[in-house]
């Protein structure tokens, strides 16, 4: 399965952006997807995640409230709407999905593939 992050972009503090996340390849609807990001000089953190059918979501506690994700199944593409940005949003956001189907986990070793990221930067 390949999975292709969109929506890199630059946008000012209190802006907003969405990230999509395509796959192709496997089913989509049997995978649950997760976001994540990784801002320079720091490790990957958990962002985000969405059961298969997306009526189980997760978040971290920097997102929560500000960042919305998503899913359309017949567009096999996953979302991240991200609102009222900071500039310690600033980070290489990647997808992943698992095939633990349910799972809203935070954990990346759940994730079974991924995309290679999209940039983010969020100016004060």
């Amino acid at each position: 399965v390949q999975l292709q992050a969109y929506g890199e972009g630059l946008v000012q503090a209190g802006g907003s952006l969405r990230l999509s996340c395509a796959a192709s390849g496997r089913t989509f609807s049997n995978y649950a997807m997760g976001w994540f990001r990784q801002a320079p000089g720091k490790e990957r953190e958990f962002v985000a995640a969405i059961s298969w059918g997306g009526r189980s979501t997760y978040y971290a506690d920097s997102v929560k409230g500000r960042f919305t994700i998503s899913r359309d199944n017949a567009k096999n593409t996953g979302y991240l709407q991200m609102d009222s940005l900071i500039p310690e949003d600033t980070a290489r956001y990647s997808c992943g999905i698992s095939r633990y189907r349910s799972t809203t986990s935070g954990l990346p070793d759940d994730y079974d593939y991924w995309g290679q990221g999209t940039l983010v930067t969020v100016s004060s």
